[in-house]
C-alpha cells in the first residue's frame, strides 16, 4: 500500500528521534529525498513537530522488508493551533510516539516558520532547503543580545556584513552604528549614509587616552620603561591640573590653585597640553643633584618628542600644546550625534602607524561604552569589530590588554547600556571564548579549520547543534544561522548585495600589471618617496612637504604619483600610506 509519508518514527530519545525511511517502491512520491540537514514534519495528533535530519544510514535497519534506511533527527519546536492560524513555536511539549508518520516539511509550513511575526524583521536571503522561502532575522534580538558573523577568507563574509548593516539601516534608520574597517574595504558600501574616517581627516587628541594607552603610544607597542613609567604617572596629573587651573584663571581672575590640589588621576579624560608635561618632567629633572639620574628624564622628553614630530601620529597631536577641550565635539563626530542624515562612522584603519592601531582601538571602544553607560543608554550605538581576534585574542599574551577589556566590556555590560556588539573574524578558535559566548546570534559560514569548528560546537546550544558538521562543505555565500535572532537554526544562502554595496579593498594593488599603468620609473620613484615620507619626521621633511598635517603622511606637493597623467587614483593607494611593520 502506498502512503504520503516516506517514513515512520521508531524511537524517541529526549530530543532526538530515529526515523526507519521506506522503500521507493511504497512511496507515492519517487522524488522525495531524505538525507541531511533537510527538515521534516512528523504528525503528532496534537501538532506538528518540526524535526532535522542529522544522519542517514542503511546499517542495522531492524526491518529491511519495510524500512532500506534510518535516519537520526534532532527535535526543535513544533507547529500549533488551527490549519488556518498555524504558529510556531521553538521546543517540543508534544513528543512523538512510535509509528508517528514522518513527511518532508511544505513549503507552506516553512513560510509559517519564518514569516515575521512584527516589524522588527530584515529580509537577508533564502533557505537553502526551499530557495522560494525568504529567511528572515528579528533586528532586536540580533543587536540586544549581540551577533557575530565567522568566516574563512573568500567565502563572502565582508559582503555578508555589507548586507546586514545596510539591512539593519532600513529597518533603524535612528540606530548609530560605528564599524572597525581594517582593510579598508567598507569606505563605498553605505554610500552617503556613512562618514568615512581614517588619519587624514580624523582628529583624535592625546589627551583622551588613558594611562596604558599612552604608554603604549609612547612606546611604540612595547613594555614601558618602569622608571619612565613612575615619572609619567606623576606628571600627567599635574599637567591637568596645571591646564584647569590656566582655565579657571582666565575665566574668574582667581589665584591659582596648587596643580596638586585638582584631584585628577592619570586616566580622568581631561585636557593637557604636552608643553606643560614636558615643563613637569623638565622641573623635576633640574631638581636631581647626580647628572646620571637625569638620563631616564632626558629619555622620556626625548620620546614625548619623537613621537609629538612623528607626521603619521599628527591625528594625535596637531594643536598639542594649544590646548581646548573639544572632547564634546569629538565624541559628536566619532559617534554621529546628531546623526545629521549619516548615522554610520566607518572607522579605516589600514592607514594607521602599526604600533598604535591596538590604541586607537582601545580609546574608540572604551569611550563608545562610557558614554553609553554615562548617558544611561539613551542612544542606542552598534559597534561592529572586523577581525575580532587581533584585538581580542584567547591567548592574554598576545594583543593590548586594554583593548580585550574595553570589547569586554561591551560584550558582557554593554546591552544594559544601549551599547551593542557585532563581532567578525576568520579564526574564531583565536578569539577569546568569553567574548563569543555573549554572542547569542551567530551567523556562520564556511570555516575549514578544526579548532574553528570545534569553538563553535561549544558555542551553539541550539538542539541542532548537528549542523555545525555541514561548516567545511558551505558554499560561497551560504551562511548557518544560530540562535535567538532566527526562528530555527537555519542553512541559508545571503542575497545578492547591489554592486555599490560590495566591499572592495582600496589597499589592493592588481597583481596583473596593465601596460597603461604607468608603471615606470616615475611610478617607482613616487611609491619610494611615500614610503620614505611616511616614517621621517616632521621637521626634516621642510618646506616640500604639504601643509595639511591631517593626512598622517609627509607627501610632497608635486608628488608624480599624483598627477593625473599617470592615471592613478591616490585613494587607491590606501596600501603604500600603510606604515613599515
Amino acid at each position: 500500500m502506498t502512503v504520503t509519508s516516506f517514513g515512520h518514527v521508531i524511537s524517541v530519545r529526549g530530543s532526538q528521534a530515529r526515523v526507519g525511511i521506506l522503500a521507493a517502491k511504497q512511496l507515492s512520491v519517487s522524488e522525495i529525498r531524505a538525507t541531511v540537514g533537510r527538515f521534516i514534519s512528523i504528525r503528532a495528533p496534537h501538532a506538528t513537530i518540526v524535526a532535522l535530519i542529522t544522519e542517514v544510514s542503511s546499517e542495522a535497519v531492524a526491518d529491511s522488508q519495510t524500512y532500506v534506511a534510518t535516519a537520526s533527527v534532532d527535535l526543535l519546536g513544533e507547529i500549533l493551533g488551527p490549519a488556518e492560524r498555524p504558529k510556531f513555536q521553538r521546543g517540543v511539549t508534544h513528543y512523538p510516539t512510535i509509528g508517528d508518520a514522518v513527511e518532508m516539511i511544505t513549503s507552506q509550513e516553512l513560510r509559517t516558520i519564518y514569516t515575521p511575526t512584527g516589524g522588527d524583521q530584515i529580509d537577508i536571503g533564502a533557505l537553502q532547503q526551499d530557495p522560494s522561502v525568504r529567511a528572515y532575522v528579528n533586528v532586536e534580538e540580533m543587536l540586544s543580545k549581540h551577533f557575530a558573523v565567522l568566516g574563512s577568507t573568500g567565502v563572502g563574509k565582508s559582503t555578508g556584513v555589507s548586507l546586514l548593516l545596510n539591512e539593519i539601516l532600513k529597518a533603524r534608520p535612528n540606530l548609530r552604528i560605528f564599524l572597525l574597517d581594517v582593510h579598508n574595504e567598507y569606505g563605498r558600501c553605505f554610500g552617503d549614509r556613512a562618514l568615512v574616517l581614517n588619519p587624514r581627516n580624523l582628529k583624535l587628541p592625546f589627551w583622551l587616552f588613558n594611562f596604558e594607552e599612552i604608554v603604549d603610544v609612547l612606546f611604540g607597542g612595547r613594555p614601558g620603561v618602569p622608571e619612565e613609567l613612575d615619572i609619567l604617572a606623576e606628571v600627567i596629573p599635574l599637567a591637568k591640573g596645571v591646564y584647569t587651573q590656566y582655565q579657571s584663571t582666565d575665566r574668574i581672575g582667581l589665584k591659582r590653585a596648587d596643580p596638586k590640589m585638582v584631584g585628577y588621576t592619570v586616566d580622568t579624560p581631561v585636557p593637557y597640553r604636552l608643553v606643560d608635561l614636558i615643563n613637569q618632567i623638565d622641573e623635576r629633572m633640574g631638581k636631581l643633584e647626580n647628572r646620571s639620574s637625569r638620563i631616564i628624564y632626558h629619555k622620556l622628553i626625548s620620546r614625548i618628542e619623537t613621537v609629538r614630530n612623528d607626521p603619521r601620529y599628527a591625528f594625535m597631536f596637531d594643536n598639542a600644546n594649544v590646548g581646548g577641550d573639544t572632547m564634546a565635539e569629538v565624541i559628536s563626530h566619532l559617534f554621529r550625534l546628531p546623526a545629521n542624515g549619516r548615522p554610520m562612522t566607518v572607522m579605516q584603519l589600514a592607514g594607521f602607524p602599526a604600533e598604535v592601531v591596538d590604541s586607537v582601538v582601545s580609546v574608540l571602544c572604551r569611550m563608545a561604552f562610557d558614554f553609553g553607560l554615562w548617558s544611561d543608554g539613551v542612544s542606542p550605538l552598534l559597534f561592529i569589530c572586523e577581525e575580532a581576534h587581533r584585538y581580542a585574542a584567547a591567548d592574554r599574551s598576545i594583543g593590548f590588554g586594554p583593548t580585550r577589556k574595553a570589547v569586554s566590556r561591551i560584550a558582557k555590560e554593554g546591552r544594559k547600556y544601549g551599547v551593542y556588539l557585532g563581532l567578525v573574524t576568520q579564526r574564531p578558535a583565536e578569539l577569546d571564548a568569553t567574548i563569543i559566548s555573549q554572542c547569542n546570534t551567530l551567523f556562520t559560514m564556511r570555516l575549514a579549520n578544526e579548532r574553528d569548528q570545534s569553538l563553535l560546537r561549544s558555542a551553539v546550544s541550539d538542539a541542532a547543534a548537528n549542523l555545525l558538521s555541514f561548516v567545511p562543505s558551505l558554499g560561497t555565500r551560504e551562511v548557518l544561522a544560530f540562535g535567538e535572532g532566527v526562528a530555527l537554526p537555519t542553512r541559508l544562502r545571503f542575497k545578492e548585495v547591489p554592486p555599490h554595496q560590495m566591499p572592495r579593498s582600496e589597499a589592493t594593488i592588481a597583481t596583473v600589471p596593465s601596460i597603461n599603468a604607468g608603471h615606470d620609473m616615475h611610478f617607482v620613484s613616487a611609491v619610494l618617496e611615500r614610503w620614505r615620507g611616511a616614517t621621517s619626521s616632521r621637521d626634516a621633511q621642510g618646506d616640500s612637504v604639504s601643509s595639511d598635517r591631517s593626512a598622517g603622511l609627509s607627501m610632497p606637493l608635486d608628488a608624480p604619483l599624483l598627477q593625473p597623467s599617470m592615471g592613478l587614483d591616490p585613494d587607491r593607494f590606501s596600501l603604500l600610506k600603510k606604515p613599515l611593520r
